[in-house]
């Protein structure tokens, strides 16, 4: 899968109107209490994505009940955000799923395209190889894979797994799986 795919606006629409649609989903649903949801996004200010991406790609769709005495936040599962990630989901995983390892001139190319750096990148090779297997999300999913993943193989053994049709949907695919990790 290209890099150049992270490069695309229209990439980054089709995840915002995922996003968009999981969120107005979550507000149809209402709030536990049977209150109504009203919008509290939030702007977050990602890094990776195009230049020319609009200011609304920085906005985290959030929902919050209107019931006095619940006022519970929700916030729906985004396959633009990897949890707290200041990098959009999509850069740290193509990224990290490099195969042939950074070597100076294609860590300039990924510094100059997506701003990150040689110590974000093996932090984030750290956290899919090390924290990642650990955590209760990958512990839950994890037997559904036969044969088993490697942690040292994450996250280009997902990709593969999802490999199939257009260039991007690997990728899309891989995020919608991933989007637990992006809700509380």
């Amino acid at each position: 899968m290209s890099l150049r795919l992270l490069c695309r606006r229209k990439f980054w629409g089709f995840l915002f109107g995922i996003d968009r649609d999981v969120a107005a989903s979550a507000r149809e649903r209402g709030c536990g209490c049977g209150g109504v949801l009203h919008a509290a996004n939030f702007p977050r200010k990602p890094r990776g994505g195009p230049p020319d991406l609009g200011r609304e790609h920085g906005m985290r769709f959030s929902l919050c009940c209107a019931v006095d005495g619940c006022r519970r936040r929700v916030t729906p599962e985004s396959v633009r955000f990897l949890g707290r990630r200041v990098f959009l989901g999509g850069v740290v995983v193509l990224i990290a799923a490099l195969r042939e390892g950074l070597t100076p001139r294609r860590l300039a190319a990924l510094h100059r395209l997506f701003g990150a750096t040689r110590s974000t990148i093996e932090r984030w090779r750290r956290w899919w190889h090390e924290e990642f297997p650990e955590g209760s999300f990958w512990r839950g999913v994890r037997g559904r894979f036969v044969p088993a993943i490697a942690a040292e193989d994450l996250p280009q053994a997902l990709l593969d797994l999802f490999v199939r049709g257009a260039e991007h949907e690997p990728l899309v695919d891989l995020l919608r799986f991933l989007a637990p990790l992006s809700a509380r």
